[in-house]
């Protein structure tokens, strides 16, 4: 899902952005890394700043100080009191967006991206959408002139909701750090106003410079796109559900659904769209479809219309718009630039992404009991023929159950007993007293390297916090579920050889040739990294592939339902 230049990826369970989160980030941003403007310090307008009375100054004045302007949807602007005090100092009170008591172009066109914010995956109501037709028609009216209260306000609004679009564009709504308290947030911007002021209002060409503040990879424009596209395909499906059956419907069989199964799957493009049933048989046509539209849906693509995939037909099309925008919005917590060519984990697509090599399959953890955090790392080092050390929580409620029934399974699998200082204190069958100092947590639990290690043959060390990194494994059913959510946190992946080929090719003393030996020889061989990788570890229900075709998965972990309702927060409470 996000890997640059390909799918996505990928992050990310209760928490809104918070002003103050915000406005104690802002005196320690940086400046976003731009070219400057052309017309950069050059007045906004021909015409002279418009300049306020005393009593006018004042009131903006007082306005500020009350971080409050009832004339907005969300009247409320304390997250941007400072820098909105900052900016109109800067331009010595005078109005930004005003000229001769009349809106100017630049405010026009501001205005029109701000009402089109919908097209971005973001909420357009946010930024007073409904209500900018009548503020310029109320500055406009033949033969009477706005009062400078009037203007002053107009000019405020405008401000403020530039300022919420900028944030919303570069950072995303949501902070991150509320549904994932390790995330590493790293906003490179000094300020919303600052942004506003140098590289918009003095900008030959507005959209570009809000263009500048999105990701810049080719994956989180075909998403924009899908946004856009799904926005329609929501405003034109009728919504109908699709009948259940008791049992699963095959090719031939008679099914009443074969109306609406044909004029949805031609709406998304999964059937020619001129495909016209002539009676409810499931024929060949519409099987084809389906198959084409469960490969979308990370469904095995057997043409079989049962349980699941009747379920995600029946997903209504604002609920696949809503995970195009969340998607978006992990793309907006991200680094935009790396070092190195990233390797990238898509949580629910099971998917990893490394660089312009194809994408893997992967097992992550188990939903609700051992779930795969999203956080960001850098891989440090390569490790051939790993031993495992097994954690804690495994040992107790895993290993010892097993060795009570069979003190030989230790023997038998590969395992030691270790001490704390990592000594062997037995390879054989367990005793009752080492028994016991397992259970206590005296003791511990390691397989030796090998074919069957559970680690498989390699292992990739990512420093973090949650004890996760990449490995392999001898197990290769998983890789064959649709489902992979099967491991305890960490991430196995199919072809750990071709990764660590990946990972050291520009290291020239270990060629493929010497990475098979030391997979398949007798020793551990730990490799450090001449330069680390990035590791982002993401969450994305949602990916558009480079010809086009959008393709979602399920929110195993509930991260979407979660996050949608702080997404939607802002304008819920807006419309109150």
């Amino acid at each position: 899902m996000l890997k640059p230049g390909c799918g996505i990826l990928t992050a990310i369970i209760a928490g809104q952005r918070a002003g103050c989160f915000f406005c104690a980030l802002f005196p320690a941003l940086l400046l976003l890394s731009v070219p400057a403007s052309p017309a950069e310090g050059s007045a906004a307008g021909a015409a002279q700043p418009q300049r306020l009375s005393s009593k006018g100054e004042s009131e903006l004045r007082g306005i500020v100080a009350a971080g409050r302007l009832k004339t907005l949807q969300q009247p409320q602007f304390g997250e941007y009191q400072a820098e909105l005090g900052e900016f109109y100092k800067a331009e010595d009170y005078t109005l930004v967006w005003v000229r001769q008591s009349r809106p100017t172009a630049k405010a026009r066109v501001v205005i029109k991206r701000l009402q089109a914010a919908d097209n971005d995956g973001l909420l357009a109501q946010d930024y007073d959408s409904p209500l900018w037709a009548a503020r310029l028609a109320g500055l406009e009216r033949p033969g009477r002139r706005a009062s400078e209260s009037q203007l002053l306000r107009f000019d405020l609004a405008l401000t403020v909701c530039a300022m919420r679009y900028i944030l919303d564009l570069h950072l995303g709504r949501i902070n991150p750090q509320a549904f994932h308290a390790t995330f590493d947030f790293e906003p490179d911007i000094r300020g919303p106003a600052d942004y506003l002021r140098k590289r918009v209002m003095s900008a030959e060409d507005v959209a570009a410079a809000f263009s500048a503040l999105e990701p810049p990879f080719p994956a989180y424009r075909r998403l924009v796109k899908a946004v856009q596209r799904y926005r329609q395909l929501a405003r034109k499906d009728d919504g109908e559900r699709l009948p259940l059956a008791g049992y699963p419907i095959k090719a031939g069989a008679y099914y009443p659904g074969v109306p609406r199964l044909t004029r949805l799957l031609g709406l998304l493009g999964d059937l020619p769209a001129r495909a016209v049933p002539s009676s409810n048989v499931y024929g060949a046509a519409l099987v084809k479809g389906v198959k084409h539209f469960q490969r979308r849906h990370g469904l095995a693509p057997d043409g079989i219309l049962g349980e699941q995939t009747l379920r995600q037909l029946n997903t209504p099309l604002a609920v696949r718009l809503s995970q195009l925008r969340l998607t978006l919005e992990r793309w907006r917590w991200l680094p935009r630039r790396f070092s190195r060519p990233p390797i990238i984990v898509n949580i629910p697509e099971f998917r990893l992404y490394a660089g312009d090599e194809p994408s893997q399959k992967v097992v992550v953890g188990m939903a609700f009991e051992h779930q795969t955090p999203v956080f960001a790392s850098q891989l440090t080092e390569v490790v051939f023929r790993p031993p495992w050390t097994v954690p804690m929580s495994i040992q107790l409620a895993e290993m010892v159950p097993k060795i009570e029934k069979n003190p030989a399974y230790l023997m038998k699998n590969d395992f030691e007993v270790i001490d704390g200082k990592e000594d062997m204190v037995s390879s054989g069958a367990v005793s009752a007293q080492v028994l016991d100092q397992l259970r206590k947590s005296q003791l511990y639990l390691r397989q030796r390297p090998g074919p069957n290690n559970s680690l498989g043959l390699v292992k990739f060390l990512m420093p973090n916090n949650h004890s996760v990194y990449i490995h392999g494994t001898p197990s290769r059913g998983g890789f064959r579920e649709a489902q992979r959510d099967l491991s305890h946190g960490c991430i196995r992946v199919a072809d750990p050889g071709a990764l660590a080929v990946w990972a050291l090719r520009g290291q020239p003393e270990w060629p493929p040739e010497r990475i098979l030996a030391a997979m398949n020889g007798g020793e551990t061989v730990t490799v450090k990294l001449s330069e680390p990788i990035p590791v982002l570890i993401q969450y994305g229900t949602a990916v558009v592939e480079e010809d086009g075709e959008v393709r979602f998965f399920d929110d195993i972990y509930n991260h979407d339902a979660a996050e949608a309702a702080v997404f939607e927060k802002r304008a819920l409470t807006a419309a109150r």
